[in-house]
């Protein structure tokens, strides 16, 4: 198994200009640019973590917050928050500034996952990730319900074996 990293092994940070071609009519950057770039963030942050290829498994929770327009500038940064086996969780936030106004904001956030595969394309082992930080912590510990959730709707498991989602599926413990 290779050596555990921690989340700020994997940070990656980009920035891109919202240009007319990124927009829509109304001068807004369209929702399918944006989660575009939040893919291609998150995959370079997962290579950076497992040194590995990856391919992208599942892309949820994209939230859209505030309108970005054409002309504004929009940093992306991405980390992994958790592994399992194969697979990684990578978290996502993207940020718009008005350059001229000398404004920003919070624009979009959303946790991707992805598979690291081997030459032959099949799912290799990953680094562990360990949390340093209370943020890093939190993302880490809901990974596994996140994770499971994701399991649960792609129907690859059974609610009553969700073991950190009991409580949202009202399954009784045995003892």
């Amino acid at each position: 198994m290779p050596a555990a990293k921690t989340p700020q092994d994997s940070f990656v940070q980009t920035t891109e200009l919202v240009l007319p071609n990124d927009t829509n009519t109304l001068g807004n950057m369209m929702g399918g640019r944006m989660m575009h770039l939040m893919d291609i963030v998150a995959a370079m942050s997962a290579q950076k973590h497992c040194g590995r290829v990856v391919v992208t498994a599942s892309a949820d929770h994209i939230s859209f917050r505030k309108q970005i327009k054409l002309g504004m500038a929009v940093t992306l940064q991405a980390k992994v928050t958790r592994a399992f086996n194969s697979s990684m969780e990578v978290h996502v936030t993207a940020c718009a500034e008005d350059l001229l106004m000398q404004q920003s904001f919070k624009s979009n956030d959303a946790y991707f996952t992805f598979v690291a595969v081997d030459q032959m394309g099949r799912p290799i082992d990953v680094p562990a990730v360990e949390p340093e930080t209370e943020e890093e912590r939190r993302h880490y510990d809901g990974a596994l319900r996140r994770r499971q959730l994701r399991l649960i709707l792609a129907g690859r498991m059974k609610p009553d074996e969700a073991t950190e989602l009991r409580s949202i599926f009202d399954i009784e413990q045995e003892d």
